[in-house]
């Protein structure tokens, strides 16, 4: 089978079915995210960043997938959800709210927004609705009124250290892509030179080659746990959408610093006695502030396969195609569940499942999927260009 084929049936035959039998509410609305390795609903307070992200991934595959009615309804109940009872009056969104959708969690940051910005820019897209895009418009629009200072009054540090953070400018420069058929041609172009600026030039240190979480507000490093905290899966991650942005310009320097990038980056955070990718890391090898550190996460492995299929597919480097088989290895033998469908998401160091759930606070109808999706699209074009097809003796269980 190739790596093409076992992608698209991964995604249209296991975990799309799963989230499609297990998830939505046909109640109130929206999407139950915790679910039990079964699929059993054990929690039903919908977390408004998953409620977005959920709603974008049906709406995305509408799009670009193939135009099926079910997904475009699926996508519809969370758009709707999140328009009637995701936002204060201010239009932020909150973080929680219950089933019913009382506010459970105030806005204390803005990723909710971002996620609801690209599902409403994705459904209004795939329905023809402009109301959903003018709403894709004002949401943004709020993110970048809040970017300097996400979390408003609900930041809890003093101000003494005040820490740029590489979340905001990596997701910004995926999130204006989502939402360009909504935004001027001009502010995309220009949130995209800030963006890659940020990541490749502010947050990407060149003495050691790797993504620091935060740096100072002049964009030096500082000497704390969280100055020299390495998240790998969030600078592989940001790869794949700078890989995305050099494709969009022709750029091959940014290609090949982002593919140079996600390479040292698996060579610092590998684990080489039981293998898989570190959850944290220091930069400087002391022990971190987050006691999960050492655990194997689903979404690290995934962005992690999405940005070397895409590196392989542009560049068909040969380091890149053996650190491509080395996660692919781990990764299929450790998260996919073949009894109950779709992943687990977090395994020990050792690689055993930590926890079976399917879907809870953090974990939904996102990573999975798409890079399933990606990485299917990687392979085509991979595979177009060799022959015979890049392939896989048998599928990984």
């Amino acid at each position: 089978m190739s790596y093409a084929s076992l992608y698209q049936r991964s995604l249209l035959d296991d975990v799309l079915p799963f989230w499609e039998r297990h998830s939505p509410d046909p109640e109130h609305g929206g999407y139950f995210s915790c679910l039990t390795r079964e699929g059993k609903v054990y929690d039903t307070d919908k977390f408004i960043w998953l409620q977005g992200r959920q709603a974008w991934l049906f709406a995305s595959l509408y799009n670009r997938q193939e135009a099926r009615p079910e997904w475009l309804e699926l996508a519809r109940s969370g758009v709707e959800f999140l328009r009637r009872f995701g936002m204060d009056a201010a239009g932020d969104h909150y973080f929680a709210v219950t089933r019913e959708g009382k506010p459970l969690v105030q806005p204390y940051n803005i990723f909710s927004d971002c996620f609801a910005a690209m599902a409403y820019s994705q459904y209004g897209k795939a329905a023809g609705d402009d109301t959903y895009r003018a709403l894709a418009r004002s949401t943004y629009a709020r993110i970048l009124k809040r970017a300097d200072n996400p979390k408003g009054g609900y930041e809890k540090s003093t101000g003494v250290r005040k820490l740029r953070g590489f979340a905001l400018p990596m997701i910004l420069s995926n999130l204006v892509l989502e939402l360009e058929d909504v935004l001027a041609p001009a502010h995309v172009e220009a949130a995209l030179d800030r963006s890659v600026y940020e990541v490749m030039e502010v947050f990407l240190r060149p003495d050691s080659g790797l993504i620091h979480e935060f740096v100072d507000q002049d964009g030096t490093l500082h000497d704390s746990m969280d100055g020299r905290l390495i998240n790998p899966g969030h600078g592989i991650e940001a790869m794949w959408f700078m890989m995305d942005i050099g494709q969009r310009r022709n750029d091959p320097v940014l290609i090949d610093r982002a593919a140079r990038t996600v390479v040292r980056t698996l060579e610092f955070a590998w684990d080489t006695r039981y293998g898989g990718i570190y959850y944290f890391i220091d930069a400087q090898g002391y022990p971190t502030q987050q006691l999960e550190w050492y655990q194997k996460l689903w979404w690290v492995h995934l962005e992690t396969l999405v940005a070397l299929s895409k590196a392989w597919s542009i560049t068909g480097d040969d380091t890149i195609r053996k650190w491509y088989e080395r996660v692919h290895e781990y990764t299929w033998k450790h998260f996919p569940d073949p009894q109950y469908g779709e992943w687990y998401g977090y395994l020990n160091r050792r690689g055993e499942p930590l926890l079976t759930l399917k879907g809870g606070k953090w974990k939904g109808c996102f990573h999975v999927p798409r890079a399933l999706w990606q990485c299917a699209r990687a392979f085509e074009t991979l595979e177009r260009q060799t022959a015979p097809p890049a392939s896989i003796d048998q599928t990984p269980t």
